[in-house]
């Protein structure tokens, strides 16, 4: 697998409570869609988050936040994010939540 299956667990476990949340492979990852808008994605080493664009540049300077990178092109609307920042269920949920509230702009 292309992903971290147990960080794939631990999100399924979070969004648990949603009514509307699908699953997709995206790009040999593992993508989760809350109410038809993708909030995260699942890939061996990191976490991507879909985030505000607005917001973008004040997450990047958090630790362990990232662009998100695609061949050359910088992903506005989404954000790495490495495994200390989201360590413990509170830290990937405000993680999710971020994500959900993004896609639920749209």
């Amino acid at each position: 697998m292309a992903y971290d299956e147990r960080l794939a667990a631990r999100i399924r476990a979070l969004l648990s409570s949603y009514s509307n949340v699908e699953e997709k492979r995206l790009m040999g990852k593992l993508a989760f869609l809350v109410n038809g808008s993708m909030c995260c994605s699942v890939s061996e080493d990191s976490l991507l988050i879909r985030v505000p664009p607005q917001d973008r540049e004040a997450l990047l300077r958090q630790a362990h936040v990232s662009p998100m990178q695609m061949g050359t092109r910088t992903m506005r609307g989404f954000v790495r994010v490495a495994p200390p920042a989201y360590r413990g269920a509170a830290r990937l949920e405000r993680w999710l939540e971020r994500g959900i509230a993004a896609g639920a702009r749209e």
